[in-house]
């Protein structure tokens, strides 16, 4: 693996893409604390919302989801819960289980976020994915530029 060549183009590739998303993280991190959230607690919601498709999630799935150990979720758990962002409750089946809910407050702060975060991928979604198929190989698609009319 580490005796493949790489060209000046994969390094400017990969130098792109990670630019990319470089940009979309900043702009993430920016756009919670504008709403009064550290980076995490947003990663945290969003993590509950989509995890809570398939069920409740445990401190578990979320620890896995946001790359921490258990002890660190639970003290972020805390934090968020006494915002009123979060509710715990026991699983009815396995009382060792502690579920993870967004309360309202929680539900209305994740959707102000993602619209704001959809709109931005909107606008910078099409130079991340012309970062990412440069760098795997894929030819660049034929993408909308903002004002719908392909390119």
């Amino acid at each position: 693996m580490f005796d493949e060549v790489l060209t000046d183009n994969d390094y400017s590739a990969l130098s792109e893409f990670r630019y990319a998303i470089r940009r979309f993280l900043h702009f993430s991190e920016e756009a919670a604390r504008a709403t009064g959230l550290e980076p995490q607690q947003h990663q945290l919601l969003l993590a509950v919302k989509g995890l809570s498709l398939r069920g409740s999630p445990t401190i578990r799935d979320i620890a896995e989801r946001l790359q921490l150990r258990h002890h660190s979720t639970v003290e972020l758990l805390d934090r968020m819960a006494e915002h009123g962002l979060i509710e715990r409750t026991r699983d009815t089946v396995d009382q060792r289980r502690v579920l993870i809910t967004l309360t309202p407050a929680g539900e209305d702060i994740l959707k102000k976020l993602s619209l704001l975060h959809r709109t931005e991928l909107r606008s910078s979604g099409p130079a991340l994915v012309e970062a990412l198929n440069a760098l795997i190989g894929e030819p660049a698609q034929s993408l909308p530029d903002r004002s719908g009319a392909k390119s």
